[in-house]
Protein backbone atom coordinates (compact mmCIF):
# COMPACT_ATOMS: atom_id res chain seq x y z
CA UNK A 1 0.00 0.00 0.00
CA UNK A 2 2.61 2.20 1.02
CA UNK A 3 4.53 1.66 -2.70
CA UNK A 4 0.90 2.40 -4.60
CA UNK A 5 0.80 5.50 -2.36
CA UNK A 6 4.34 6.69 -3.26
CA UNK A 7 3.83 5.45 -7.10
CA UNK A 8 0.63 7.78 -7.37
CA UNK A 9 2.73 10.84 -5.49
CA UNK A 10 5.39 10.46 -8.08
CA UNK A 11 2.95 10.40 -10.80
CA UNK A 12 0.93 13.38 -9.66
CA UNK A 13 4.36 15.81 -8.88
CA UNK A 14 5.51 15.02 -12.50
CA UNK A 15 2.31 15.61 -13.97
CA UNK A 16 2.36 19.06 -12.55
CA UNK A 17 6.06 19.93 -13.29
CA UNK A 18 5.56 19.06 -16.79
CA UNK A 19 2.47 21.22 -16.92
CA UNK A 20 4.29 23.53 -15.30
CA UNK A 21 6.97 23.34 -18.27
CA UNK A 22 4.50 23.75 -20.38
CA UNK A 23 3.04 26.87 -19.34
CA UNK A 24 6.62 28.56 -19.33
CA UNK A 25 7.35 27.00 -22.52
CA UNK A 26 3.82 28.45 -24.08
CA UNK A 27 4.20 31.62 -22.60
CA UNK A 28 7.02 32.43 -24.39
CA UNK A 29 6.01 30.72 -27.91
CA UNK A 30 4.19 32.27 -30.63
CA UNK A 31 0.39 32.65 -29.52
CA UNK A 32 -0.83 31.25 -32.61
CA UNK A 33 0.59 27.82 -32.29
CA UNK A 34 -0.97 27.46 -28.58
CA UNK A 35 -4.37 27.65 -29.86
CA UNK A 36 -5.87 24.30 -31.86
CA UNK A 37 -10.02 23.58 -32.14
CA UNK A 38 -12.22 24.56 -34.84
CA UNK A 39 -13.66 27.79 -35.70
CA UNK A 40 -17.42 28.97 -34.56
CA UNK A 41 -18.16 29.97 -37.90
CA UNK A 42 -19.27 26.01 -38.80
CA UNK A 43 -22.08 26.24 -35.75
CA UNK A 44 -25.62 27.26 -37.10
CA UNK A 45 -27.11 28.31 -33.97
CA UNK A 46 -27.02 32.14 -32.94
CA UNK A 47 -25.35 31.85 -29.59
CA UNK A 48 -27.05 35.18 -28.64
CA UNK A 49 -29.93 33.75 -28.23
CA UNK A 50 -32.99 33.60 -25.55
CA UNK A 51 -33.08 30.06 -23.62
CA UNK A 52 -34.83 27.36 -25.68
CA UNK A 53 -37.93 27.20 -25.08
CA UNK A 54 -38.13 23.35 -24.82
CA UNK A 55 -35.68 23.46 -21.56
CA UNK A 56 -38.76 23.34 -18.94
CA UNK A 57 -39.70 20.39 -20.68
CA UNK A 58 -36.54 18.61 -19.47
CA UNK A 59 -37.39 18.49 -16.39
CA UNK A 60 -41.12 17.27 -16.71
CA UNK A 61 -41.94 13.90 -15.58
CA UNK A 62 -40.73 11.97 -12.85
CA UNK A 63 -38.51 10.03 -14.52
CA UNK A 64 -36.48 12.57 -16.57
CA UNK A 65 -32.57 12.17 -16.16
CA UNK A 66 -30.78 15.03 -14.61
CA UNK A 67 -27.71 16.21 -15.95
CA UNK A 68 -25.75 16.82 -13.43
CA UNK A 69 -22.96 19.41 -13.13
CA UNK A 70 -20.14 19.73 -10.78
CA UNK A 71 -20.17 23.10 -9.21
CA UNK A 72 -16.22 24.84 -8.52
CA UNK A 73 -14.98 27.57 -7.04
CA UNK A 74 -11.21 28.69 -7.05
CA UNK A 75 -9.85 30.39 -4.16
CA UNK A 76 -6.94 31.54 -2.14
CA UNK A 77 -6.06 30.69 1.44
CA UNK A 78 -6.68 34.32 2.31
CA UNK A 79 -9.26 35.33 5.29
CA UNK A 80 -11.46 37.20 2.30
CA UNK A 81 -11.36 34.49 0.13
CA UNK A 82 -12.12 31.73 2.88
CA UNK A 83 -15.20 33.23 4.15
CA UNK A 84 -16.58 33.79 1.08
CA UNK A 85 -15.94 30.08 0.64
CA UNK A 86 -17.89 28.97 3.48
CA UNK A 87 -20.84 31.02 2.98
CA UNK A 88 -21.06 29.95 -0.29
CA UNK A 89 -20.81 25.95 0.62
CA UNK A 90 -23.06 26.44 3.31
CA UNK A 91 -26.23 27.95 0.48
CA UNK A 92 -24.93 25.10 -2.04
CA UNK A 93 -25.35 22.18 0.52
CA UNK A 94 -28.45 23.66 1.41
CA UNK A 95 -30.40 23.97 -2.09
CA UNK A 96 -28.84 21.11 -3.54
CA UNK A 97 -31.48 18.79 -3.46
CA UNK A 98 -34.20 20.96 -3.55
CA UNK A 99 -36.83 20.35 -6.71
CA UNK A 100 -35.44 21.36 -10.10
CA UNK A 101 -31.73 20.78 -8.91
CA UNK A 102 -29.24 19.78 -10.55
CA UNK A 103 -26.06 20.52 -8.52
CA UNK A 104 -24.03 17.55 -8.29
CA UNK A 105 -21.06 17.98 -6.85
CA UNK A 106 -18.53 20.71 -4.97
CA UNK A 107 -15.08 21.41 -5.04
CA UNK A 108 -13.41 24.58 -3.73
CA UNK A 109 -9.69 24.83 -6.18
CA UNK A 110 -7.86 26.10 -3.63
CA UNK A 111 -4.62 27.17 -5.37
CA UNK A 112 -2.22 28.21 -2.53
CA UNK A 113 -0.36 24.66 -2.89
CA UNK A 114 -0.86 23.43 0.04
CA UNK A 115 -4.07 22.23 2.71
CA UNK A 116 -5.92 24.70 4.74
CA UNK A 117 -8.16 23.75 8.06
CA UNK A 118 -11.27 23.98 6.26
CA UNK A 119 -10.53 21.03 4.23
CA UNK A 120 -13.19 18.82 6.27
CA UNK A 121 -15.40 21.54 6.21
CA UNK A 122 -15.77 22.16 2.39
CA UNK A 123 -14.29 19.42 -0.44
CA UNK A 124 -11.33 20.81 -1.65
CA UNK A 125 -8.88 20.21 -4.71
CA UNK A 126 -5.25 21.66 -3.79
CA UNK A 127 -3.97 23.40 -6.81
CA UNK A 128 -0.29 24.70 -7.08
CA UNK A 129 0.44 28.16 -7.76
CA UNK A 130 2.13 29.80 -10.70
CA UNK A 131 6.02 29.82 -10.65
CA UNK A 132 6.97 32.56 -9.07
CA UNK A 133 6.77 35.81 -10.73
CA UNK A 134 4.28 34.37 -13.65
CA UNK A 135 0.74 36.17 -12.31
CA UNK A 136 2.84 39.90 -12.34
CA UNK A 137 0.61 40.49 -8.93
CA UNK A 138 -2.41 39.52 -11.09
CA UNK A 139 -3.37 36.71 -8.74
CA UNK A 140 -6.52 35.76 -10.59
CA UNK A 141 -3.85 34.28 -13.50
CA UNK A 142 -3.72 31.37 -11.12
CA UNK A 143 -7.74 30.78 -11.69
CA UNK A 144 -7.35 28.83 -15.27
CA UNK A 145 -3.96 27.20 -14.01
CA UNK A 146 -5.84 25.55 -10.98
CA UNK A 147 -8.37 24.45 -13.60
CA UNK A 148 -6.15 22.93 -15.84
CA UNK A 149 -4.69 20.69 -12.56
CA UNK A 150 -8.36 19.69 -11.40
CA UNK A 151 -9.58 18.90 -14.56
CA UNK A 152 -6.50 16.57 -15.49
CA UNK A 153 -5.96 14.77 -11.52
CA UNK A 154 -9.61 14.93 -10.38
CA UNK A 155 -11.97 12.35 -10.31
CA UNK A 156 -15.34 14.89 -11.64
CA UNK A 157 -18.40 12.67 -11.62
CA UNK A 158 -20.49 15.03 -13.80
CA UNK A 159 -20.78 15.71 -17.36
CA UNK A 160 -21.02 19.38 -16.97
CA UNK A 161 -19.16 21.76 -14.99
CA UNK A 162 -20.36 25.37 -13.16
CA UNK A 163 -18.27 27.45 -12.52
CA UNK A 164 -18.75 29.94 -10.03
CA UNK A 165 -16.76 32.53 -7.24
CA UNK A 166 -16.31 32.98 -3.49
CA UNK A 167 -18.45 35.76 -3.59
CA UNK A 168 -21.57 33.86 -5.21
CA UNK A 169 -24.57 33.37 -3.48
CA UNK A 170 -26.85 30.70 -4.73
CA UNK A 171 -30.70 32.21 -4.12
CA UNK A 172 -32.55 28.77 -5.37
CA UNK A 173 -31.93 25.17 -6.69
CA UNK A 174 -30.04 25.83 -10.00
CA UNK A 175 -30.67 23.47 -13.22
CA UNK A 176 -28.48 22.78 -15.96
CA UNK A 177 -29.24 26.04 -18.48
CA UNK A 178 -26.70 25.08 -21.04
CA UNK A 179 -27.92 23.08 -24.36
CA UNK A 180 -26.83 20.56 -26.40
CA UNK A 181 -22.89 21.80 -27.22
CA UNK A 182 -23.43 25.25 -26.01
CA UNK A 183 -22.39 26.61 -22.39
CA UNK A 184 -24.49 29.08 -20.33
CA UNK A 185 -23.41 31.76 -19.52
CA UNK A 186 -23.78 35.57 -17.76
CA UNK A 187 -23.39 37.99 -19.99
CA UNK A 188 -21.54 41.07 -18.37
CA UNK A 189 -21.97 44.59 -19.58
CA UNK A 190 -18.16 45.77 -19.91
CA UNK A 191 -17.06 42.99 -21.58
CA UNK A 192 -17.35 44.37 -25.07
CA UNK A 193 -15.56 42.30 -27.62
CA UNK A 194 -16.44 44.50 -30.86
CA UNK A 195 -15.50 47.78 -28.98
CA UNK A 196 -11.40 45.73 -28.29
CA UNK A 197 -11.68 44.06 -31.96
CA UNK A 198 -7.85 45.56 -32.68
CA UNK A 199 -6.60 43.95 -29.56
CA UNK A 200 -8.08 40.97 -29.46
CA UNK A 201 -7.29 40.09 -32.84
CA UNK A 202 -4.05 39.30 -31.62
CA UNK A 203 -5.39 36.03 -30.16
CA UNK A 204 -8.72 35.94 -31.99
CA UNK A 205 -7.57 35.61 -35.74
CA UNK A 206 -9.80 36.95 -38.89
CA UNK A 207 -9.46 33.23 -40.15
CA UNK A 208 -11.61 32.08 -36.70
CA UNK A 209 -14.35 34.55 -37.79
CA UNK A 210 -16.28 37.15 -37.22
CA UNK A 211 -15.13 39.21 -33.89
CA UNK A 212 -19.02 38.65 -32.34
CA UNK A 213 -17.69 35.06 -32.20
CA UNK A 214 -16.22 35.89 -28.88
CA UNK A 215 -18.99 36.21 -26.41
CA UNK A 216 -19.78 39.32 -24.06
CA UNK A 217 -18.89 36.44 -21.00
CA UNK A 218 -16.62 35.89 -18.52
CA UNK A 219 -15.81 32.24 -16.75
CA UNK A 220 -18.11 32.73 -14.09
CA UNK A 221 -20.69 32.19 -13.72
CA UNK A 222 -20.81 29.52 -16.83
CA UNK A 223 -22.20 26.06 -16.91
CA UNK A 224 -20.35 24.31 -19.24
CA UNK A 225 -19.80 20.62 -20.83
CA UNK A 226 -16.77 19.02 -18.88
CA UNK A 227 -15.30 17.74 -22.48
CA UNK A 228 -15.29 21.16 -23.53
CA UNK A 229 -13.96 22.74 -20.42
CA UNK A 230 -10.90 20.16 -20.89
CA UNK A 231 -10.19 21.83 -24.33
CA UNK A 232 -10.91 25.19 -23.11
CA UNK A 233 -9.07 25.09 -19.98
CA UNK A 234 -5.06 25.11 -21.06
CA UNK A 235 -6.20 27.65 -24.06
CA UNK A 236 -7.53 30.20 -21.62
CA UNK A 237 -4.47 29.83 -19.05
CA UNK A 238 -2.20 30.49 -22.46
CA UNK A 239 -4.21 33.61 -23.79
CA UNK A 240 -4.23 34.79 -19.90
CA UNK A 241 -0.66 34.54 -19.43
CA UNK A 242 -0.14 36.55 -23.59
CA UNK A 243 -2.65 39.04 -22.54
CA UNK A 244 -0.94 39.79 -19.62
CA UNK A 245 2.62 39.99 -21.22
CA UNK A 246 1.21 42.43 -23.69
CA UNK A 247 1.39 45.75 -22.46
CA UNK A 248 -1.53 47.56 -24.66
CA UNK A 249 -3.84 43.98 -23.88
CA UNK A 250 -2.63 44.33 -19.92
CA UNK A 251 -3.71 48.40 -20.15
CA UNK A 252 -7.03 48.09 -21.72
CA UNK A 253 -8.59 45.15 -19.86
CA UNK A 254 -7.42 45.59 -16.58
CA UNK A 255 -8.66 43.58 -13.86
CA UNK A 256 -10.63 41.68 -16.17
CA UNK A 257 -8.48 40.24 -18.25
CA UNK A 258 -8.72 36.74 -17.58
CA UNK A 259 -12.32 37.08 -18.38
CA UNK A 260 -11.61 38.59 -21.70
CA UNK A 261 -8.93 35.56 -22.19
CA UNK A 262 -11.92 32.75 -21.06
CA UNK A 263 -14.07 34.36 -23.73
CA UNK A 264 -11.14 34.26 -26.38
CA UNK A 265 -10.77 30.86 -25.49
CA UNK A 266 -14.09 29.43 -25.90
CA UNK A 267 -14.15 30.64 -29.68
CA UNK A 268 -11.22 29.25 -30.57
CA UNK A 269 -12.66 25.99 -29.02
CA UNK A 270 -15.68 26.55 -31.16
CA UNK A 271 -18.32 26.81 -27.55
CA UNK A 272 -20.98 28.97 -27.76
CA UNK A 273 -22.93 29.93 -25.39
CA UNK A 274 -26.31 30.64 -24.22
CA UNK A 275 -26.69 34.17 -22.47
CA UNK A 276 -28.33 33.69 -19.63
CA UNK A 277 -29.01 37.66 -17.54
CA UNK A 278 -31.31 35.05 -15.19
CA UNK A 279 -28.08 33.71 -13.53
CA UNK A 280 -27.65 36.21 -11.46
CA UNK A 281 -27.72 39.74 -9.68
CA UNK A 282 -25.33 42.19 -8.72
CA UNK A 283 -26.33 44.18 -6.02
CA UNK A 284 -27.19 47.63 -5.36
CA UNK A 285 -27.62 47.93 -9.50
CA UNK A 286 -30.28 45.12 -9.40
CA UNK A 287 -32.83 45.35 -7.21
CA UNK A 288 -34.63 42.14 -6.96
CA UNK A 289 -34.46 39.09 -7.12
CA UNK A 290 -36.94 37.60 -8.87
CA UNK A 291 -36.08 34.52 -10.85
CA UNK A 292 -32.30 34.97 -10.09
CA UNK A 293 -30.63 31.54 -9.54
CA UNK A 294 -26.84 33.74 -7.68
CA UNK A 295 -26.61 36.81 -5.66
CA UNK A 296 -23.04 38.19 -6.40
CA UNK A 297 -21.81 40.56 -4.28
CA UNK A 298 -18.70 42.22 -5.94
CA UNK A 299 -20.01 45.67 -5.48
CA UNK A 300 -20.32 47.76 -2.36
CA UNK A 301 -23.66 48.97 -0.74
CA UNK A 302 -24.07 51.85 0.58
CA UNK A 303 -27.20 53.99 1.92
CA UNK A 304 -28.13 56.74 4.30
CA UNK A 305 -30.84 55.62 7.15
CA UNK A 306 -33.67 56.80 4.67
CA UNK A 307 -32.76 54.03 2.40
CA UNK A 308 -30.70 56.08 -0.29
CA UNK A 309 -27.99 54.77 -2.24
CA UNK A 310 -24.72 56.88 -1.77
CA UNK A 311 -22.63 55.05 -4.07
CA UNK A 312 -19.29 56.30 -4.09
CA UNK A 313 -19.51 57.63 -0.32
CA UNK A 314 -19.90 55.33 2.89
CA UNK A 315 -22.79 55.46 3.68
CA UNK A 316 -24.41 55.36 7.29
CA UNK A 317 -25.29 51.50 6.62
CA UNK A 318 -22.86 49.61 4.32
CA UNK A 319 -22.18 45.79 3.26
CA UNK A 320 -19.03 45.82 1.12
CA UNK A 321 -17.20 42.44 1.33
CA UNK A 322 -13.86 44.57 0.99
CA UNK A 323 -14.60 45.92 4.59
CA UNK A 324 -13.50 42.38 5.96
CA UNK A 325 -10.33 41.56 4.05
CA UNK A 326 -8.56 40.34 6.51
CA UNK A 327 -11.18 39.43 9.44
CA UNK A 328 -14.48 37.75 8.80
CA UNK A 329 -17.75 39.77 9.06
CA UNK A 330 -19.63 38.89 12.58
CA UNK A 331 -22.52 37.26 12.75
CA UNK A 332 -25.86 39.09 12.69
CA UNK A 333 -25.04 42.23 10.81
CA UNK A 334 -27.44 45.01 10.89
CA UNK A 335 -30.27 44.58 8.41
CA UNK A 336 -30.20 47.76 5.83
CA UNK A 337 -32.57 50.66 6.91
CA UNK A 338 -36.49 50.49 5.23
CA UNK A 339 -36.22 51.42 1.38
CA UNK A 340 -33.53 49.51 0.93
CA UNK A 341 -33.90 47.40 -2.21
CA UNK A 342 -35.33 43.54 -2.23
CA UNK A 343 -31.84 42.27 -3.35
CA UNK A 344 -29.54 43.84 -0.69
CA UNK A 345 -32.16 43.07 1.81
CA UNK A 346 -31.71 39.33 1.17
CA UNK A 347 -28.11 39.54 0.58
CA UNK A 348 -27.49 40.24 4.15
CA UNK A 349 -30.30 37.99 5.68
CA UNK A 350 -28.77 34.78 3.87
CA UNK A 351 -25.21 36.38 4.77
CA UNK A 352 -26.51 36.18 8.58
CA UNK A 353 -27.95 32.81 8.07
CA UNK A 354 -24.75 31.35 6.84
CA UNK A 355 -23.06 32.56 9.95
CA UNK A 356 -25.64 31.41 12.40
CA UNK A 357 -25.53 28.07 11.30
CA UNK A 358 -21.43 27.39 10.66
CA UNK A 359 -19.82 26.08 13.28
CA UNK A 360 -16.55 28.03 14.72
CA UNK A 361 -17.15 31.63 12.65
CA UNK A 362 -15.25 33.77 12.42
CA UNK A 363 -12.17 31.44 13.75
Amino acid sequence: MGCGNLFYSTLITFSVALITYNIILSANAPLKQDFPGPSRSSFSVDPVIKMPLDRSRRYAGANAKKRLFHTAVTASDSVYNTWQCRIMYYWFKKLKDEPNSEMGGYTRILHSGKPDKYMDEIPTFVAQPLPAGMDQGYIVLNRPWAFVQWLQQADIKEDYILMAEPDHIIVKPIPNLSKDSLGAAFPFFYIEPKKYESILRKYFPEDNGPITNIDPIGNSPVIVGKDSLKKIAPVWMNVSIAMKKDPETDKAFGWVLEMYAYAVASALNGVGNILYKDFMIQPPWDTEVGNKYIIHYTYGCDYDMKGKLTYGKIGEWRFDKRSYDNVAPPRNLPLPPPGVPESVVTLVKMVNEATANIPNWGS
